[in-house]
């Protein structure tokens, strides 16, 4: 008889982001003829940059020559974008990296999903809340989060980040944690970490011997140059935590698939003898095993990003997004919302008002204006009573969207 792994049982009926398929879905076939805009699912809009399609088409070509052709790939990734890396993304923040501690992906969704597989399951996880749905139902589905009760799992720590703390979670009090999710720029909330504030992160990890898995997808996006691009500008990072980050938001890849992991050769785990076992190699057998590795005409897309051209252009894409993002804080604003984010991250994270849920105000927006959000309590307890907006919109429709919600408020 073969047997289901019980724990994908345990998982939330849908993810997140299904349910608002649903619900938009099930809109449109009651209102066939209304345009529905979403500033909901942070998928992109504009094109591929020229610099990236040039490199795709050449890569094509090169695929169609006997000797051009390339079949299976290093599961870590070509050097050729692993130099680029860390020449681009870390050298020129004196970060010191070798190649062999850089390992390309499909994108940081799979990667912060998979990583926690190398961890025992019973490793108590701490979680900035509102936090990103996959790191949480991927340790469900390992059964490390314990049981399902009002809305949380037992046996995981979440970490506040809301309005009345100033979105700065505080350390874990109490019982310590052993492995804490960090993601900065922060998806859903669109705020952003001082330095100084992750240092005391790294300075707890390191105290504690626990492991932080730090989400920089969106560190692109960041306008202040004191603001920390990579937890590996704090000095010992480098003992303690890995970094996840993807092409998807910054170069437009959600429909390339390709991002990064960073595996320091200093970090690593205890066995229950005491022995220190080192995650980059681990990391390495893993993605040997159950990983062929991103497409050639991947990734060399994403290397093209990195040439003088591509960094004008990638940056133009990021520009055009903050853009909507500035605007849409102006405005909702000026409506009387109460909104964070938006200034250094494409989500702009806004309180919905009069204690009205956050599933009422998704639909009484859909149904109202046709313009679909995100409910924020589908990013966790303290995400209800806010709903999150995205920047990934064209200009023209994002107007569009906030003309229908002025209209709607008034």
């Amino acid at each position: 008889m073969a047997l289901v792994n019980i724990h994908f049982l345990n998982l939330q009926q849908n993810y997140l982001f299904a349910d608002i398929a649903k619900k938009v879905n099930a809109f449109k076939v009651m209102h066939p003829k209304a345009d529905v805009i979403s500033l909901g699912i942070g998928d992109v809009t504009q094109p591929l940059c020229p610099a990236v399609v040039e490199a795709m088409h050449k890569a094509v070509s090169e695929m169609a020559t006997a000797d051009g052709f390339h079949g299976y790939g290093p599961e870590q990734g070509y050097d050729f974008l692993r130099e680029a890396i860390v020449k681009n993304d870390f050298a020129t923040r004196g970060i010191r990296l070798g190649i062999d501690e850089v390992f390309i992906n499909d994108g940081a969704k799979s990667d912060t999903g998979n990583f926690q597989e190398l961890l025992h399951w019973d490793n108590f996880i701490g979680v900035t809340d509102p936090i990103y749905p996959v790191y949480i139902d991927s340790n469900v589905m390992i059964g490390r989060c314990g049981t399902w009760r009002d809305g949380r799992w037992s046996n995981v720590r979440y970490m506040p980040t809301t309005a009345e703390n100033g979105f700065v979670p505080e350390l874990p009090k109490g019982r310590p944690v052993d492995v804490i999710y960090l993601c900065y720029p922060n998806n859903p909330t669109g705020t952003v970490i001082t330095r100084q504030e992750l240092r005391r992160w790294v300075n707890y990890a390191l105290k504690n011997d626990a492991l932080i898995l730090f989400d920089a997808a969106y560190q692109a996006y960041i306008q202040d140059p004191e603001i920390p691009h990579s937890i590996y500008e704090i000095r010992g990072a480098r003992k303690c935590a890995v970094e996840f980050r993807s092409f998807s938001k910054t170069a437009g890849f959600t429909g390339v698939r390709c991002g990064y992991t960073i595996v320091p050769k200093d970090v690593s785990v205890a066995t229950f003898e005491g022995e220190r076992i080192p995650l980059n190699q681990l990391w390495l057998r893993r993605q040997c095993t159950k990983f062929n590795g991103t497409s050639y005409i991947s990734q060399r897309a994403a290397e093209a990003i990195y040439s003088p051209e591509g960094k004008q252009q990638v940056q133009q894409t990021i520009q055009y997004y903050m853009q909507n993002a500035s605007r849409m804080l102006a405005v909702l604003r000026r409506l009387g919302f109460e909104c964070y984010g938006g200034e250094h991250a494409p989500y702009i994270w806004m309180r919905t008002p009069d204690s009205t849920t956050s599933w009422q105000f998704f639909e009484q927006l859909l149904y109202g204006a046709h313009v679909v959000c995100t409910p924020g309590v589908g990013f966790g307890p303290s995400g209800e009573g806010y709903v999150r907006f995205t920047a990934f919109g064209s200009h023209e429709k994002t107007e569009e969207a906030l003309k229908r919600i002025e209209k709607w408020t008034k």
